[in-house]
């Protein structure tokens, strides 16, 4: 790389949404997503940097800031004006000594790496209940001495993402206890752990373009010989790529750089449901 080439950055928003869903009252549903922008240097830079000791500052502009709460820019690299005036957007700018240090202390740490990932930004993203959840969930259990019927529905909402997306890996687990003995009936298909007592349910992915624009169900049917079962909590996960709940987006300001890529993923790291006990469907 020149002393006058733009210089190529990536970047990258991971966002993380946790859920608590208490049966189906929409308005007992507690979100908290949280979000990280990380941006990713290649190696070669470092020596561009030696034969080039005052770069460039690197700015960019966040969009779409106002979804942003509790902003938390690394201290050490990364500077901003809270005068800003723009409520949707802010500017950044990075400490482009600090900057280098870093990148030549990462450098010599891992001499191998094709590229090198510096955090530049830990956030939280205002959320509206159960509208911001990309999955809504609702369970419902029937216990009895000999038996448990077990129903988990589902409801892909496109209304959560900025840009609707599929979701990936979709995997729900629950603990089902009472001795089960045997697996009457269960649809779709899943795993049964008897050493971990726990059904696991795979679903490639979940969008609108699954079969009823990805709506569903889980059933399942437990023969007992210790019933009957305690309603346990559902454990939700899932990943992402292609869009962020918060819909925040980077761009450049000035020149000296471009962005060879910026990618966007979020993921359902864990998320709870809290059951819904009833004596039949």
């Amino acid at each position: 790389m020149g002393a006058q080439d733009t210089l190529p950055v990536a970047a990258a928003f991971t966002e993380t949404v946790n859920a608590y869903f208490k049966g189906a009252d929409p308005n007992k549903c507690i979100v908290k997503i949280t979000g990280e922008m990380v941006l990713s240097f290649p190696a070669g830079i470092t020596r561009h940097f030696s034969n080039n000791p005052t770069p460039v500052p690197l700015t960019f502009r966040i969009t779409n800031y106002s979804r942003l709460e509790h902003v938390l820019p690394n201290p050490q690299l990364l500077c901003c004006d809270n005068t800003q005036a723009t409520p949707n957007a802010k500017e950044f700018w990075v400490n482009m000594p600090n900057l280098m240090t870093h990148l030549k202390k990462v450098s010599e740490q891992k001499p191998q790496a094709t590229y090198y990932n510096v955090d530049m930004l830990k956030y939280q993203v205002s959320s509206q209940g159960l509208q911001s959840t990309p999955l809504n969930l609702a369970v419902n259990w029937r216990c009895d001495p000999t038996s448990t019927d077990l129903r988990i529905d589902y409801k892909y909402n496109p209304e959560a993402m900025t840009t609707p997306v599929a979701l990936n890996n979709v995997q729900f687990v629950i603990p089902i206890d009472g001795g089960v003995t045997k697996l009457q009936a269960v649809l779709p298909p899943a795993a049964w752990s008897a050493e971990q007592q726990r059904i696991l349910w795979k679903i490639p992915d979940i969008s609108q373009k699954s079969e009823n624009g990805g709506v569903g169900s889980l059933l399942a049917r437990f023969q007992l010989t210790e019933g009957p079962s305690k309603p346990a909590p559902l454990v939700l996960q899932f990943t992402s790529e292609g869009s962020t709940l918060s819909g925040c987006d980077i761009e450049l300001v000035g020149g000296g750089y471009r962005f060879s890529l910026i990618k966007k993923r979020f993921a359902a790291e864990v998320c709870y449901l809290q059951v819904v006990v009833r004596k039949m469907f």
